[in-house]
């Protein structure tokens, strides 16, 4: 029962995407046919992002048997809701989706996509990156999708800007040295910050990536029961810290991310740094252009000098839904996409690989990229791929957790109340849920 009231009240919390939900897959479950090796037809696919148009071209002339319609989603959140919307409606999805890491749970959970064992996808893991790998697994240690990406957490900044206000970036190994940073990049000027974070929506993958890498885990998930703690050790340290930078006026909270200001703030240099995933150097060439030559990227902070915990933040992955009739041929196709040699297509195109034959590939590592100042970015970015990362879990109702977000969060950059504060309504907000759901929700 809990499932079926998921699905119904996530699609009617979001706008309907009747163009999208009219094409794919069909009104029945097919039964699931494993031989990829005579499969033919159709494969619908919605997804978005640099390279899949030619990684699809690649794919079609090495199977010239399969054809794939390609609906171009938008984004992650569009797509979460077009497949909310077509599960809700029993009909119209996809046979392949590509959704965000942190989705992955929520449509497994309720069957929406399936477990891809039965195609051998378990024997993959070593040939993953251990970070994206972990992230595809749901239940009982299944693969419910295979990885495009990896996204470890590291720390992009502006050398130019940096050397104005006297910083040698390579030399911040701690979030300590992080903090006097900004202080002294501060003191440039009325319009200069190490970095933003308005505390929107916008900025929860960042928060999640942070909150995880400070240690804490803010929801644990056992089957039916989920565990809110918004004030253990890892969060205290997070939270303690974000409201210094908040407190002392060291980051801009009046800029989001992913707006014309940011993208601009990044170009000129006012926001001096970001941290945020290995997927990031594609968006600052295409989007904050005028930053060319100036920016280097090094290794996240630690919270102890001498560490090396990561975290990922963000990713993206692909998987098959229930409702696909052409299970074989979608996951020829996302295997080839994602292990095979469309990999490489889209490690062409910008993406940072999760395959790791591609990460210790010598060329790949050696790249040199201009706009980081001729810098081997990948090399420093393989780097963080192979640091520790700790287990981390999302909520089933992610996307929820996502929109409601800055409601509770955004009043504390705002200085209308604290962090700890906004985090503990925050933690009934998505408790409430959570109980309306179904699940037995407990808050710490």
């Amino acid at each position: 029962m809990r499932n079926v009231k998921k699905v119904i009240a996530a699609a009617a919390a979001v706008a309907t995407l009747v163009g999208l939900a009219a094409c794919g897959g069909g009104d029945d479950a097919a039964s699931v046919d494993t031989d990829t090796a005579n499969a033919k037809g159709e494969v619908v696919f919605w997804g978005w992002g640099n390279g899949i148009k030619e990684t699809i071209a690649a794919f079609e002339k090495d199977n010239p048997g399969i054809t794939v319609k390609y609906s171009s989603t938008g984004t992650a959140a569009d797509t979460a809701t077009a497949l909310q919307n077509a599960v809700a409606a029993g009909k119209g999805a996809p046979d392949v989706v590509m959704m965000e890491d942190a989705t992955i749970s929520q449509f497994a959970v309720d069957g929406s996509i399936v477990d891809l064992s039965p195609f051998g996808a378990e024997k993959l893991e070593s040939d993953f990156a251990a970070g994206p790998w972990a992230k595809m697994l749901q239940g009982e240690g299944k693969p419910y999708a295979l990885p495009i990406d990896s996204s470890p957490e590291v720390f992009f900044y502006n050398k130019a800007v940096f050397d104005k206000a006297g910083v040698d970036g390579e030399s911040i190994k701690t979030w300590d040295d992080y903090y006097k940073a900004a202080k002294k990049i501060r003191a440039l000027g009325d319009d200069y910050y190490i970095a933003n974070n308005a505390g929107d929506s916008n900025g929860y993958q960042p928060f999640t990536a942070q909150a995880w890498q400070a240690g804490s885990t803010p929801w644990k998930v056992d089957g039916e029961n989920i565990t809110i703690d918004m004030n253990d050790k890892g969060m205290q340290r997070y939270v303690a810290f974000q409201q210094k930078l908040i407190d002392e006026g060291l980051i801009n909270t009046k800029i989001s991310n992913w707006s014309d200001d940011w993208y601009r703030s990044l170009g000129d240099g006012t926001t001096a740094s970001l941290t945020i995933g290995a997927w990031m150097p594609t968006n600052l060439e295409s989007s904050a252009a005028a930053g060319k030559g100036n920016w280097r990227v090094a290794q996240l902070p630690q919270w102890k000098d001498g560490d090396q915990a990561s975290s990922e933040d963000g990713g993206s992955a692909l998987a098959i839904t229930e409702q696909s009739k052409n299970k074989a041929a979608a996951y020829k196709f996302i295997e080839y996409l994602t292990h095979g040699n469309g990999a490489q297509v889209m490690a062409d195109h910008g993406t940072f690989p999760a395959k790791t034959a591609i990460l210790d590939d010598e060329d790949f590592q050696s790249q040199k990229n201009e706009y980081f100042g001729g810098q081997e970015v990948n090399r420093v970015l393989v780097e963080a791929a192979k640091r520790k990362v700790s287990k981390f879990q999302y909520l089933p109702y992610n996307p929820y957790a996502q929109s409601k977000y800055g409601d509770d969060i955004a009043p504390a950059y705002q200085g209308k109340k604290t962090l700890k504060e906004a985090m503990q309504a925050y933690a009934k907000t998505l408790a409430d849920y959570g109980d309306q759901q179904g699940y037995t929700v407990t808050v710490k």
